[in-house]
C-alpha cells in the first residue's frame, strides 16, 4: 500500500465515525485503488460542545481521495447513518443508494437544504436489491430494526464477501416488514462469508431484545389498564412498526389518535407515502382531542428523550395546546439514550408534580430495542460462519466485548479497531496497517468547523470559569467588566482591586517596555487574572482592550 493509503490488490476497511461511540457512523471500503462509503451520519452534542446541537465525523481523509470514491451505500434512515447527507454528500460528488423510504426521506433533507439537483440520488429495490459500485458488488438484505426497511448490505469483493449488518435484531413478529429469514442467513453463511462487520450496542444484554408484537401486548394491556383517563405515548418517531402498533391500539380501545410532534408527522406522511401505515387512524387535532371524554383519546407526542423543544416538554410545563393533568398517564415506548437521564428525569419530576401517572420500559414491556443481544449475536454468528469478526456501532466497552463473544463462539479472528483504524481485511492476517485523521466537527450556526477548534475550546473555558475583559487608558488606568464570575455583591470591591493591580503592573514598566502594545497587554492580563483568582477561585479568560494611538 502507497503512503497515500490507495487501496491496492487488497481489501481494507476504515471507520471515519461509529466505532468507539454510539452514533455518527460512517465507514468506508477500499479495493483496488477505489473506495465504498456505507452510511454518511452524525450524532448530537449532548452539551459536550457548547452552542452546538450537530456532530458530524471529520471527513478529510475521503475528501482528499473524493475522485477514487464511487458511491454512498445507506442501510436506513436513522440520523447515526444519514443526518449528516445534507452537509457532506453534494461535496463528495458521488451518487447515494438507498432503498425506498430511506430515500424518501434523504430526499427531503436535500429538498429542504436547497441540494436536489446537485446530489444523485438512486433508489433501490426494496427487497434484495442489487447494485454494482465500482469493484464492489452489493445486495440489500432487509433485517429487522426499529425503522422502516432496515438493511444489512451483503459486499461482494474479489477477496471475499462482507457481511455489513448495519442496526439489526432478530424479530420473529415485527410488524413492518419482512426481514430475511434464518435459512437465507444460512445460506449466505455456506456461500462464505469473509467479514462480519457487526452491530455491538447491546452486547452486554444477555436477552433477546423481543419483539414489535410482545410491544403491542403490552400496550394494548397498559392503555387498556388506565380506562376514562387521557393516555399520552411517547417514542421515537423513526420507529414506524411502533407507530403502526400504537394505531392498532388506539383502534383496539376505541381512542381517537392525536399526533403532537412535526417530526412524528413527517414520518407519517413518508411511511404512508412509500406503502406503509394504510390503515393508520385519522387523526384529531388539539381542539378535538381536549374536548373529547379523557378515555377516548390516544395522543402520540415526540420528547421522550428530553429534548426541551419537543411536545412533551411543552405539555410537561403547561405551554402546549394538549393538557394534562392529575390522573392521566404519558408511557415512555422508548429508551433513554446515555447522556439523556438529567433531561429526561427533570420532564418526569415536571410531570410527577403535576399529578400524572407514568410507566416507563422497566415496569413494562412496552417498548424492545432495535438492537441485538448477545442469543442474537450468538445466532448470526453460527448462521453466517464469518472468517473475521469486525465489531462496530459500540463504545469500546461494547467492541471488546463483542470481540470476545465472538472469538468464544468459533469465529477464527476478530480486530477490534477505532475511528481512524485502517484495517487490511485481506489477503493475509488481518489486522491494523495505520492511523489516519478522523476527527469530529461541528455544525456552528450556519458554520462547519472543527469540535476542536478555537471558537469551541474557548467556549468552554468561559462556561467553566468566566471572561474579564479590560479596557486600558492612559497610564494603566482601566475599565473592567466581568462576565460569569461568581462574584455578585463583591463585584465592586474586585473591581476596584484588579484596576488598581492593572495600574501597580504598568507602573513597574520601564523604558520601551511601557509603550510596547504587547507587554502591556500582557502585564494586564495577568494582573487582572490574579485578582478574579484570588476573589473568586476561578482562573477566567482576560481579555485586554488598548485604543489606538
Amino acid at each position: 500500500m502507497k503512503k497515500d493509503f490507495t487501496p491496492q490488490d487488497e481489501l481494507l476497511f476504515l471507520a471515519l465515525g461509529g466505532s468507539g461511540e454510539i452514533g455518527m457512523n460512517v465507514n468506508l471500503y477500499g479495493c483496488r485503488g477505489r473506495w465504498l462509503m456505507v452510511d454518511l451520519g452524525m450524532s448530537f452534542s449532548g452539551g459536550e460542545y457548547p452552542g452546538v446541537d450537530l456532530v458530524f465525523a471529520d471527513l478529510d481523509f475521503i475528501e482528499e481521495r473524493a475522485d477514487t470514491l464511487d458511491g454512498i451505500v445507506l442501510t436506513h434512515a436513522h440520523e447515526d447513518h444519514i443526518g449528516a447527507v445534507p452537509y457532506f454528500a453534494a461535496e463528495l460528488g458521488v451518487p447515494l443508494y438507498a432503498t425506498p423510504f430511506t430515500a424518501d426521506l434523504v430526499a427531503r433533507k436535500l429538498a429542504e437544504a436547497g441540494l436536489s439537483d446537485q446530489v444523485e440520488l438512486i433508489v433501490i429495490e426494496q427487497d434484495h436489491g442489487k447494485l454494482a459500485v465500482g469493484p464492489f458488488t452489493i445486495t440489500y438484505i432487509p433485517l429487522a430494526h426499529s425503522i422502516a426497511e432496515g438493511n444489512a448490505l451483503l459486499i461482494e469483493t474479489p477477496f471475499g464477501r462482507v457481511f455489513h449488518t448495519g442496526d439489526w435484531k432478530l424479530d420473529d413478529d415485527p410488524i413492518i416488514g419482512e426481514p430475511t429469514t434464518e435459512e437465507e442467513l444460512r445460506a449466505i453463511g455456506q456461500d462464505g462469508v469473509l467479514a462480519l462487520v457487526c452491530d455491538s450496542t447491546n452486547v452486554f444484554n444477555d436477552a433477546a431484545s423481543g419483539s414489535e408484537g410482545q410491544v403491542h401486548r403490552a400496550l394494548l394491556a397498559e392503555v387498556r389498564r388506565h380506562t376514562g383517563r387521557r393516555v399520552l405515548v411517547t417514542t421515537f418517531a423513526s420507529n414506524v412498526a411502533r407507530l403502526q402498533t400504537l394505531g392498532d391500539v388506539a383502534r383496539e380501545t376505541g381512542r381517537r389518535m392525536c399526533i403532537a410532534g412535526r417530526s412524528l408527522e413527517r414520518i407519517i406522511e413518508v411511511a404512508q407515502d412509500n406503502g406503509y401505515l394504510q390503515d393508520f387512524p385519522e387523526q384529531v387535532d388539539f381542539d378535538t382531542a381536549m374536548r373529547l371524554p379523557r378515555g377516548e383519546v390516544l395522543i402520540l407526542a415526540t420528547g421522550g428523550q428530553g429534548e426541551p423543544r419537543a411536545a412533551l416538554a411543552r405539555i410537561a410545563d403547561g405551554n402546549h395546546q394538549i393538557e394534562l393533568s392529575d390522573g392521566d398517564v404519558v408511557l415512555f415506548s422508548s429508551r433513554q439514550i446515555p447522556g439523556n437521564e438529567l433531561a429526561v428525569g427533570l420532564i418526569q419530576n415536571r410531570l410527577a408534580a403535576r399529578g400524572i401517572t407514568m410507566v416507563t420500559d422497566r415496569q413494562s414491556d412496552i417498548h424492545c430495542s432495535g438492537h441485538p443481544g448477545r442469543p442474537e449475536l450468538e445466532a448470526i454468528y453460527e448462521w453466517l460462519d464469518p472468517d473475521i469478526l469486525v465489531p462496530v456501532h459500540g463504545e469500546m466497552r461494547h467492541m471488546q466485548e463483542q470481540a470476545r463473544l465472538g472469538l468464544s463462539c468459533g469465529i477464527p479472528a476478530a480486530v477490534v479497531q477505532k475511528n481512524g483504524d485502517l484495517v487490511r481485511l485481506a489477503p493475509g492476517t488481518p489486522g491494523k496497517l495505520a492511523e489516519v485523521r478522523a476527527g469530529r466537527l461541528v455544525l456552528d450556526g450556519d458554520l462547519i468547523v472543527p469540535a476542536d477548534g478555537d471558537a469551541i475550546t474557548m467556549r468552554r473555558r468561559i462556561g467553566r470559569d468566566g471572561l474579564v475583559i479590560v479596557a486600558l487608558g492612559r497610564a494603566g488606568a482601566a475599565h473592567v467588566e466581568t462576565i460569569g464570575l461568581p462574584l455578585d455583591e463583591d463585584h465592586d470591591a474586585f473591581v476596584a482591586e484588579a484596576k488598581a493591580d492593572i495600574a501597580a503592573a504598568f507602573a513597574r514598566l520601564k523604558g520601551a517596555a511601557r509603550s510596547d502594545r504587547a507587554e502591556i497587554t500582557e502585564v494586564a492580563r495577568l494582573a487582572a487574572r490574579r485578582a478574579a483568582q484570588r476573589w473568586s477561585g476561578k482562573r477566567p479568560q482576560v481579555r485586554v482592550m488598548i485604543p489606538e494611538a
